[in-house]
Protein backbone atom coordinates (compact mmCIF):
# COMPACT_ATOMS: atom_id res chain seq x y z
CA UNK A 1 0.00 0.00 0.00
CA UNK A 2 1.05 3.54 -0.60
CA UNK A 3 2.85 5.73 2.12
CA UNK A 4 -0.36 8.14 3.29
CA UNK A 5 1.87 9.50 6.05
CA UNK A 6 2.45 12.79 4.18
CA UNK A 7 -1.13 13.12 3.18
CA UNK A 8 -2.29 12.55 7.21
CA UNK A 9 0.38 15.38 8.10
CA UNK A 10 -0.62 18.29 5.39
CA UNK A 11 -4.30 17.78 6.07
CA UNK A 12 -3.86 18.39 9.93
CA UNK A 13 -1.76 21.53 9.07
CA UNK A 14 -4.62 22.41 7.04
CA UNK A 15 -2.10 22.90 4.13
CA UNK A 16 -3.74 23.30 1.05
CA UNK A 17 -1.51 23.39 -1.77
CA UNK A 18 0.35 20.07 -0.11
CA UNK A 19 -2.81 18.09 0.54
CA UNK A 20 -3.71 18.55 -3.14
CA UNK A 21 0.03 17.35 -4.25
CA UNK A 22 0.06 14.73 -2.38
CA UNK A 23 -3.69 13.44 -3.69
CA UNK A 24 -2.29 14.05 -7.06
CA UNK A 25 0.77 11.95 -6.25
CA UNK A 26 -1.36 8.72 -4.72
CA UNK A 27 -3.19 9.02 -8.19
CA UNK A 28 -0.33 8.67 -9.69
CA UNK A 29 0.71 6.32 -7.77
CA UNK A 30 -2.38 4.03 -9.26
CA UNK A 31 -4.35 4.59 -5.26
CA UNK A 32 -7.91 4.70 -6.07
CA UNK A 33 -10.40 7.71 -4.44
CA UNK A 34 -11.59 5.51 -1.94
CA UNK A 35 -8.47 4.39 -1.14
CA UNK A 36 -7.40 8.12 -0.86
CA UNK A 37 -10.48 8.93 1.21
CA UNK A 38 -10.30 5.60 3.53
CA UNK A 39 -6.62 5.94 4.50
CA UNK A 40 -5.88 9.51 3.43
CA UNK A 41 -8.32 11.73 4.53
CA UNK A 42 -10.56 10.19 7.23
CA UNK A 43 -7.65 9.25 9.29
CA UNK A 44 -6.49 13.36 10.23
CA UNK A 45 -10.11 13.80 10.31
CA UNK A 46 -10.46 11.71 12.97
CA UNK A 47 -7.41 12.09 14.62
CA UNK A 48 -8.30 16.12 14.88
CA UNK A 49 -11.95 14.93 16.00
CA UNK A 50 -10.89 12.58 18.71
CA UNK A 51 -8.43 15.86 19.74
CA UNK A 52 -11.56 18.00 19.68
CA UNK A 53 -13.59 16.02 21.83
CA UNK A 54 -10.38 15.98 24.84
CA UNK A 55 -9.89 19.51 24.80
CA UNK A 56 -6.83 19.41 22.73
CA UNK A 57 -7.79 21.58 19.80
CA UNK A 58 -10.39 23.88 19.07
CA UNK A 59 -12.41 25.21 16.44
CA UNK A 60 -9.88 27.07 14.36
CA UNK A 61 -8.07 24.16 13.82
CA UNK A 62 -10.82 21.79 12.92
CA UNK A 63 -12.10 24.16 10.46
CA UNK A 64 -8.29 24.18 8.93
CA UNK A 65 -8.34 20.29 8.16
CA UNK A 66 -11.89 20.36 7.20
CA UNK A 67 -10.92 23.01 4.77
CA UNK A 68 -7.99 21.32 3.42
CA UNK A 69 -9.49 17.79 3.04
CA UNK A 70 -12.21 19.53 0.81
CA UNK A 71 -9.34 20.77 -1.30
CA UNK A 72 -8.12 17.10 -1.57
CA UNK A 73 -11.72 16.34 -2.38
CA UNK A 74 -12.50 18.22 -5.18
CA UNK A 75 -9.59 16.91 -7.13
CA UNK A 76 -10.95 13.08 -6.25
CA UNK A 77 -15.03 13.78 -7.26
CA UNK A 78 -14.84 14.02 -10.87
CA UNK A 79 -12.98 10.98 -10.39
CA UNK A 80 -16.25 9.38 -8.35
CA UNK A 81 -18.06 8.15 -11.07
CA UNK A 82 -15.60 7.20 -13.27
CA UNK A 83 -13.74 4.50 -10.83
CA UNK A 84 -17.36 3.88 -10.02
CA UNK A 85 -17.12 4.94 -6.00
CA UNK A 86 -19.28 4.35 -3.89
CA UNK A 87 -20.76 6.70 -1.50
CA UNK A 88 -21.87 4.87 2.53
CA UNK A 89 -24.61 7.42 2.90
CA UNK A 90 -26.80 10.03 1.85
CA UNK A 91 -27.32 13.55 4.18
CA UNK A 92 -29.51 16.64 4.38
CA UNK A 93 -28.07 19.37 6.21
CA UNK A 94 -28.46 22.84 7.01
CA UNK A 95 -29.13 25.76 9.94
CA UNK A 96 -32.35 26.05 10.79
CA UNK A 97 -35.13 28.64 10.00
CA UNK A 98 -33.92 32.13 11.57
CA UNK A 99 -30.02 31.17 12.47
CA UNK A 100 -27.55 32.63 10.32
CA UNK A 101 -24.93 30.94 11.76
CA UNK A 102 -22.68 28.13 9.49
CA UNK A 103 -19.38 27.64 11.48
CA UNK A 104 -20.27 25.00 12.82
CA UNK A 105 -22.59 23.40 10.22
CA UNK A 106 -19.70 23.92 7.66
CA UNK A 107 -17.35 21.85 9.20
CA UNK A 108 -19.58 18.72 10.11
CA UNK A 109 -20.79 18.99 6.29
CA UNK A 110 -17.15 19.11 5.32
CA UNK A 111 -16.31 16.27 6.91
CA UNK A 112 -19.03 13.85 6.85
CA UNK A 113 -18.39 14.60 2.34
CA UNK A 114 -14.64 13.22 3.40
CA UNK A 115 -16.37 10.16 5.66
CA UNK A 116 -17.66 9.57 2.23
CA UNK A 117 -21.17 10.72 2.40
CA UNK A 118 -22.90 12.76 -0.17
CA UNK A 119 -24.01 15.57 1.46
CA UNK A 120 -26.79 17.92 0.70
CA UNK A 121 -26.20 21.38 2.55
CA UNK A 122 -29.00 23.50 2.09
CA UNK A 123 -26.90 26.59 3.92
CA UNK A 124 -28.95 28.79 6.65
CA UNK A 125 -31.96 30.01 7.71
CA UNK A 126 -33.33 27.05 6.22
CA UNK A 127 -37.18 27.02 6.64
CA UNK A 128 -38.97 23.35 7.40
CA UNK A 129 -40.41 23.38 3.79
CA UNK A 130 -36.66 23.68 2.11
CA UNK A 131 -35.98 20.51 4.68
CA UNK A 132 -38.82 18.70 3.45
CA UNK A 133 -38.05 19.13 -0.62
CA UNK A 134 -34.89 18.30 -0.42
CA UNK A 135 -35.74 14.99 1.41
CA UNK A 136 -38.03 13.86 -0.78
CA UNK A 137 -35.84 14.83 -3.48
CA UNK A 138 -32.53 13.35 -2.65
CA UNK A 139 -33.60 10.09 -0.01
CA UNK A 140 -31.06 10.53 2.24
CA UNK A 141 -30.77 8.30 5.27
CA UNK A 142 -30.10 11.47 7.82
CA UNK A 143 -31.02 14.63 8.14
CA UNK A 144 -28.47 16.89 10.44
CA UNK A 145 -29.74 20.14 11.89
CA UNK A 146 -27.61 23.01 13.55
CA UNK A 147 -28.39 26.34 15.57
CA UNK A 148 -26.33 28.29 17.04
CA UNK A 149 -29.03 30.90 19.11
CA UNK A 150 -30.89 29.84 21.76
CA UNK A 151 -33.69 31.58 19.93
CA UNK A 152 -33.58 29.40 16.99
CA UNK A 153 -33.91 25.79 19.23
CA UNK A 154 -37.75 26.12 18.35
CA UNK A 155 -37.11 25.92 15.08
CA UNK A 156 -35.60 22.35 15.17
CA UNK A 157 -39.27 21.88 17.04
CA UNK A 158 -41.03 23.10 14.29
CA UNK A 159 -39.31 21.38 11.90
CA UNK A 160 -39.37 18.18 13.26
CA UNK A 161 -43.49 18.38 12.90
CA UNK A 162 -43.55 19.31 9.74
CA UNK A 163 -41.75 16.37 8.54
CA UNK A 164 -43.81 14.16 10.70
CA UNK A 165 -47.07 16.63 8.99
CA UNK A 166 -45.67 15.73 6.14
CA UNK A 167 -45.43 11.72 6.99
CA UNK A 168 -41.78 11.61 6.41
CA UNK A 169 -40.75 11.74 9.78
CA UNK A 170 -40.05 7.59 10.09
CA UNK A 171 -38.33 7.60 6.73
CA UNK A 172 -35.37 9.05 8.15
CA UNK A 173 -33.11 9.60 11.04
CA UNK A 174 -32.50 13.27 12.38
CA UNK A 175 -29.32 14.26 14.21
CA UNK A 176 -29.09 18.13 15.74
CA UNK A 177 -26.20 19.97 17.00
CA UNK A 178 -25.21 23.45 17.89
CA UNK A 179 -24.07 25.09 21.24
CA UNK A 180 -28.10 25.89 22.91
CA UNK A 181 -29.07 21.80 22.66
CA UNK A 182 -28.39 18.91 24.49
CA UNK A 183 -29.61 15.27 24.84
CA UNK A 184 -31.87 16.77 26.91
CA UNK A 185 -33.43 19.32 24.34
CA UNK A 186 -33.03 15.96 20.96
CA UNK A 187 -35.41 13.72 23.62
CA UNK A 188 -37.74 16.32 24.42
CA UNK A 189 -38.25 17.47 20.54
CA UNK A 190 -38.32 13.70 19.29
CA UNK A 191 -34.70 14.17 17.35
CA UNK A 192 -33.01 10.66 17.39
CA UNK A 193 -29.67 11.63 18.11
CA UNK A 194 -27.50 14.51 19.86
CA UNK A 195 -24.27 15.67 18.58
CA UNK A 196 -21.84 17.27 20.82
CA UNK A 197 -19.42 18.26 18.21
CA UNK A 198 -18.72 17.76 14.82
CA UNK A 199 -16.67 14.74 15.12
CA UNK A 200 -19.19 12.87 17.64
CA UNK A 201 -21.60 13.89 14.68
CA UNK A 202 -19.70 12.03 11.73
CA UNK A 203 -19.30 9.08 14.13
CA UNK A 204 -23.25 9.00 14.73
CA UNK A 205 -23.89 9.15 11.28
CA UNK A 206 -21.50 6.54 10.15
CA UNK A 207 -23.22 3.98 12.85
CA UNK A 208 -26.43 5.00 11.35
CA UNK A 209 -25.99 4.10 7.68
CA UNK A 210 -23.85 0.86 8.88
CA UNK A 211 -26.83 -0.64 10.42
CA UNK A 212 -29.28 0.18 7.53
CA UNK A 213 -26.77 -1.99 5.67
Amino acid sequence: MADYTKLVQVIQQGNVSETQNQVKILLDQGESPKEIIQNGIIVPLNIVGKMFSAGQCFIPEMLIAARASQKGLDILRPLFTEKGFQFIGKVVIGTVKGDLHDIGKNIVSMMLESAGFEVTDLGVDVFPEKFIEAINTSNPEILALSCLLTTTMESMSLTLAELEEAGIRDNIKVIIGGPPVNHEFAKKIGADFYGEDAYKGVEIARKIVARSM
